[in-house]
Formats: structure tokens, sequence, C-alpha cells
């Protein structure tokens, strides 16, 4: 992104995991430290277990029960926003994201954090990290009840934010959470293709991306 460009921006709204805190406590979480709980819990496996929650999985990605610490607590039997806690500390920023977000509060931007995250999971994060006080405001898709990835969740924000959307900028690391923005009318829309620290960067967008906010040009 050039100069012009941020000289057209008002509004920077932000994804929360993958984006500004690094994608691997939630991937660690989901994929590790879920299974290990509820193959105790259930006398199974690991592997057993994971299979059993990837039963539930199928066909829920994109809804908001998907991202709904209430719904697995009653799918599971398991408190999950304590479990969360037990894992805290691998809660992180992503590379140069503090400098960033600086760099746009001198700049005069407005930065909204737009995140799927359930607000039990907002709170873990806000108390590790502080992020809540690097922007503006957060704002959980559970307080819309629709996620990003609905049309109507976009409405909802420009009722609740009246942001000029032919001058707004997200960025996100999920593919279809842009384009759901994209067809809603966001003008500026930028992919992160290095969401997770321990996994291997996905370029595969069709949408601009960085790996790391240091790639930014003010």
């Amino acid at each position: 992104m050039s100069l012009t460009n941020w000289q057209q921006i008002d509004t920077v709204l932000l994804d929360m995991d993958g984006t500004l805190l690094d994608l691997h406590f939630d991937n660690y979480f989901w994929l590790d430290h879920l299974p290990a709980v509820y193959a105790q819990q259930h006398g199974l496996s690991e592997e057993e277990a994971l299979a059993e929650l990837n039963k539930s999985f199928v066909g829920l990605r994109g809804t908001l029960d998907w991202y709904c610490l209430d719904y697995w607590t009653e799918l599971t039997g398991l408190p999950i926003a304590e479990l969360k806690r037990d894992v805290q500390h691998k809660i992180g920023f992503r590379p140069h994201v503090q400098d960033f977000l600086a760099r746009l509060k001198q700049l005069g931007k407005r930065t909204v954090i737009v995140t799927n995250a359930h607000r039990d999971s907002v709170n873990l994060k806000m108390e590790r990290t502080g992020l809540d006080q690097l922007v503006d405001r957060v704002i959980s898709s559970h307080d819309y009840r629709e996620p990003k990835e609905s049309q109507a969740f976009w409405d909802h924000l420009h009722r609740d934010e009246c942001f000029d959307p032919a001058r707004t900028l997200l960025i996100d690391d999920s593919q279809p959470v842009l384009e759901s923005a994209a067809r809603w009318g966001i003008a500026f829309l930028l992919a992160i293709f290095h969401p997770d620290s321990q996994k291997e960067p996905n370029t595969d967008s069709r949408f601009p991306g960085i790996h790391h906010f240091d790639e930014l040009d003010f």
C-alpha cells in the first residue's frame, strides 16, 4: 500500500486472530488442547477425540455457532472458556503489530477490531495483551448475532460505526470474510498470508496481501 492509498483511508477495520494476534493459540487450543481434554473425559485416544470433534465441525464453518464458546461448551460438556485459560500463555501478538497500530494512531486513522471471536475469548485476549488499549474500539460479531461472512454483519457495523466504505480498509486473514466485505462494498481489502507463526504462509489469495505489517509503506 502506497502513501496515496493511506491518504484515501479514514477507517481501518482489523481482524483479531490471525491478523493482530498469532493464530497459533487458537489452532493449538482446538486441535491439541481440547481434543486432549475431551479424550481424557471420554476415555478415548486423542486421535479418536479429534475425529469425534471433527464430526461436529462439519457444516458449521462460517456460521456464528462455529465461533460461539457457549455452543461448544454445550456440545462437548466442557467449560471451553475456562479451558482456554489453561493455555493462555500461547496468546501473543503477530510481528510488528504494536508499531503498526501506533503509526495508524499518529496518522489519525480510526481503528476498529472486528472479530468473529466470542466475547469470552476477546476478554481473555485483551487481559493478556492489552490490545484494546491500542485501538479505538473492539466489536465482536456476536454483538450483532451475525458472523463477518454474512452481509448482515456489515449492515449492522455500518449503522453502528457510520464509516464510509469508500474510505475504509479491512485487514483479515480469512478469504471468505474478505470476499463478504468486498461484496458489501468495502473499498480497500488486505489479506494476511502468515496468520499462524507455527505454520507455513499461504499466499493463495484473490486479494493483495502481506506476511507482516512491516511490509506496509506509509
